[in-house]
């Protein structure tokens, strides 16, 4: 057998967003109408520039251009949350690479390990000794990180409790088997984490806190409005508890959150109530500088661990969000939409053109396009789309990548201004003068961001 540091996990292959689709759809635990939302959303996400085609033959993290941005408003949401709505969580950024972390993984060059092992004057297990002491490991998650500054933030709260570290960041974790994949394979997972330093009395009560609070976050419902959602259906959200009982040190208590797929439940997130054995093996030695202030007790605290994977947290989004609508006034017998929330959806607006004078129109398109950008809406160019669509399938393709608003620029405008402006939401088309959409798009997206 190896010795303990060849036992190292090895990473081998990058995860994706496509490698789950792919896996569901062939899932033997999803059939009939499950089956077939697999399939819409893994044609849907590769037609519509959620993630790229060549993601299927590389087994590489690759997203497209809907697909990047989506993922950066669920992670600008998740820091607003963590962070700027909170005045004693402060966010973190941990080097990728360790040395110390028990549960670091080793990324192998395997033309390196080749040539170490083919020179005459090492054997087999010196030359692996030689090449695991000098490579540097990567985390697998991000919780040593945040107790390893702990020290460091207790000047910012005065040595008082509670207060909490926040980051997001790349880690490399076990595939999950659910997905089929092979023993000992890693993934690349977009991580999420906050670590919450408590009182031992009340932290009891800070896990039942932050599990609601995680919660009520990927559900997005406010404490006085239900209606204002990230999901369609937030039922499909839930909490489970979990007790890892194979620890020496007795029970821990954990608390997932869970999303609801087609093939069935899965983990989302995943809170855990350490209590102050990770901290204190992490400064051995040093009980005395860990010591806070809980009223007028000096104590260790307590440690809860929040983290999330939000590529599949990502995942999990586009199929709430996904909507098969009946059609009446249409041959189609079905219209395809993308509900994603206005904060999330990657692309606020859409600018096509109709028939006529194209150099006129293109520029009219490309003036309201200049003045989208300046006011920091995101907009995709469809009139720059040589392929001509009836206005039907227009609608149809920007339903599909979530667009709220297409904004057509026609012979009318150049006549007298009016536009036609459809709504993603209640598919109505309105006529709007050219002077007037700006001022619109801003005050819709105002409104959504502050319901």
């Amino acid at each position: 057998m190896l010795p303990l540091y060849c036992r190292k996990r090895i990473l081998l292959l990058g995860e994706n967003l496509s490698r789950y689709l792919q896996h569901s759809s062939k899932h033997n635990a999803t059939t009939g109408d499950g089956c077939d939302q697999v399939s819409l959303l893994l044609r849907l996400c590769e037609e519509r520039h959620f993630i790229s085609p060549d993601a299927f033959h590389t087994r590489t993290c690759v997203y497209g251009p809907l697909g990047t941005e989506l993922k950066k408003n669920i992670l600008e949401q998740w820091w607003t949350a963590a962070t700027r709505s909170r005045a004693r969580v402060f966010g973190i950024n941990t080097s990728v690479h360790t040395r110390t972390c028990k549960e670091s993984v080793m990324i192998v060059n395997y033309r390196t390990v080749q040539e170490n092992l083919q020179q005459d004057s090492f054997t087999t297990e010196e030359a692996l000794r030689l090449f695991f002491q000098n490579s540097m490991s990567v985390r697998s998650n991000l919780l040593q990180g945040a107790l390893q500054q702990y020290i460091q933030a207790l000047e910012l709260v005065s040595r008082k409790l509670p207060f909490g570290l926040a980051e997001i960041g790349l880690c490399h974790q076990s595939n999950d088997q659910s997905f089929g994949h092979s023993p000992g394979c890693l993934s690349e997972v977009t991580e999420s984490s906050l670590v919450w330093f408590c009182s031992p009395r009340t932290s009891s009560q800070w896990m039942d806190y932050w599990a609601r609070q995680r919660l009520q976050w990927w559900r997005k419902v406010q404490p006085d409005a239900d209606i204002d959602c990230f999901a369609l259906g937030p039922s499909d959200f839930s909490l489970c508890d979990v007790v890892d009982k194979d620890l020496k040190d007795g029970t821990l208590r954990g608390i997932k959150v869970l999303y609801k797929f087609p093939w069935g439940l899965e983990t989302l997130e995943t809170l855990w109530s350490l209590g102050n054995t990770e901290l204190q093996k992490t400064y051995q030695g040093t009980h005395s500088k860990l010591q806070c202030r809980d009223g007028r007790k000096v104590v260790v605290p307590h440690v809860i661990s929040i983290s999330g994977d939000m590529d599949k947290g990502m995942l999990a989004y586009l199929f709430n969000s996904l909507k098969q609508l009946k059609k009446t006034d249409s041959k189609q017998k079905q219209q395809t939409v993308l509900k994603l929330h206005p904060t999330l959806t990657p692309v606020k607006v859409a600018l096509d053109m109709g028939r006529g004078s194209n150099s006129e129109l293109r520029q009219v398109c490309e003036g309201l396009l200049q003045e989208f950008l300046e006011e920091g809406i995101p907009t995709w160019p469809g009139y720059l789309d040589t392929l001509p669509l009836s206005l039907e399938n227009l609608h149809t393709k920007y339903d599909e990548m979530g667009v709220l608003f297409t904004v057509l620029v026609s012979e009318t405008t150049l006549k007298n201004g009016l536009l036609l402006v459809r709504n993603r939401d209640t598919t109505i088309r309105e006529t709007m003068h050219i002077t007037e959409i700006k001022g619109f798009l801003l005050r819709y997206m105002y409104a959504s961001e502050n319901l």
